[in-house]
């Protein structure tokens, strides 16, 4: 099968906080063809979305295990730990979307999920909300706790330190990859519109 696609090639440079600067090649493969619709330009500043999974990744790591480890010591107990894990963060975004759901244009990127984790937690150890009377509240005491402390609409770029490691982790804690601290962030684009076909992208 023969699918078409539109190429887009950039220069990135990405500024850290700290003075730090990064120079990237990117080409992007999209079978988003109308250039009025969509935006070269438009389409490269998006596309550090395509790693939404590491949010959960991040969420899951950092927040819910706090930078601990797994316990258990076969394969069966560790599939049953992840399995949890899954199951507890499905149901905390699905109450996260349930309490977006109320404010219609609500982004849910402006949930804080520490928010939603530390509310859910509560009712968990106070036993509230069990039995309510009347029909079910969607939204309930976790989607007010997180409508009620909304992320800005605007939050500038931003890389995440490293989480901590387990100290005895054969890993480095860093290896010099990232920065030691969160740090904001500047992004530039410069889109290349190809009229000769491809240039061999250099080898690393």
């Amino acid at each position: 099968m023969l699918l078409e696609v539109r190429v887009i090639e950039a220069q990135v440079t990405v500024r850290l906080a700290d003075g730090t600067v990064r120079h990237e090649h990117w080409r992007l493969l999209t079978s988003l063809l109308d250039p009025i619709r969509y935006p070269a330009d438009q389409l490269v500043r998006l596309y550090h979305d395509r790693w939404q999974a590491e949010t959960t990744y991040f969420s899951i790591k950092a927040t819910m295990l706090d930078g601990r480890v797994l316990r258990s010591r076969s394969i069966d107990g560790l599939d049953q730990e992840v399995y949890a894990l899954l199951t507890a963060y499905q149901a905390l975004i699905r109450a996260a979307a349930d309490a977006a759901g109320t404010q219609p244009g609500l982004d849910m990127d402006r949930i804080s999920f520490t928010v939603l984790l530390q509310s859910a937690a509560d009712q968990v150890i106070t036993a509230g909300n069990i039995l309510t009377p009347g029909p079910a509240d969607l939204v309930g005491a976790i989607g007010r706790a997180v409508l009620d402390a909304l992320l800005p609409a605007w939050r500038r770029p931003r890389i995440k330190a490293p989480t901590r490691k387990n100290p005895t982790s054969k890993y480095g804690p860093n290896a010099g990859q990232h920065p030691t601290t969160s740090q904001t962030y500047t992004f530039h684009a410069d889109v290349m519109f190809l009229e000769h076909g491809l240039a061999p992208r250099p080898r690393r």
